[in-house]
């Protein structure tokens, strides 16, 4: 992986595979971190958010924050599960006054993220699940930002762990 990466793409085989790669990146988030997951309805959002939350040492399981829009789980740092699935307008979600979050010492993980990209922060990890089939999700990895180019780096997806 180069420096000037622009994103990773690979085949997760199954919901397993894609905690797999939440785990790992709970395991190496840093306060202040950022992670925008967009995709369908089913592509796996919520569960590579499990995976990111026992990566952090979350005992609880994660659920999708759709009703609620904000979840907050404790462990190493705090997570904090943020969903727009059911913000419809720009305004609705700079409303919510996020930065307290967003800029704060947990970790941010916004599912539906391509509703509020206008009010996110410039930099961070944009990672788009896309269906393929009942086990497989096709995964994209692009970072924004020097410390999220590092981050993939440091997830090591070439290893044979992610097959």
């Amino acid at each position: 992986m180069n420096a000037e990466m622009t994103s990773i793409k690979f085949i997760s085989h199954s919901q397993e595979q894609t905690q797999r790669l939440g785990t790992r990146l709970g395991e190496l988030a840093q306060a202040g971190d950022v992670i925008l997951l967009t995709g369908n309805l089913g592509s796996g959002k919520t569960c590579l958010t499990q995976g990111i939350a026992w990566g952090l040492g979350v005992k609880e399981y994660a659920f999708s924050p759709s009703f609620v829009i904000i979840r907050e789980y404790h462990g190493r740092l705090t997570l904090h599960h943020i969903d727009f699935y059911r913000l419809d307008h720009i305004e609705e979600i700079a409303d919510l006054g996020l930065d307290e979050y967003l800029y704060g010492k947990g970790i941010c993980v916004v599912e539906w993220a391509e509703k509020g990209m206008a009010v996110l922060p410039a930099e961070h990890l944009l990672i788009n699940l896309s269906y393929i089939s009942d086990t497989e999700r096709s995964i994209s990895l692009e970072p924004k930002g020097k410390h999220y180019t590092q981050l993939l780096k440091s997830l090591n997806l070439d290893s044979k762990t992610w097959n």
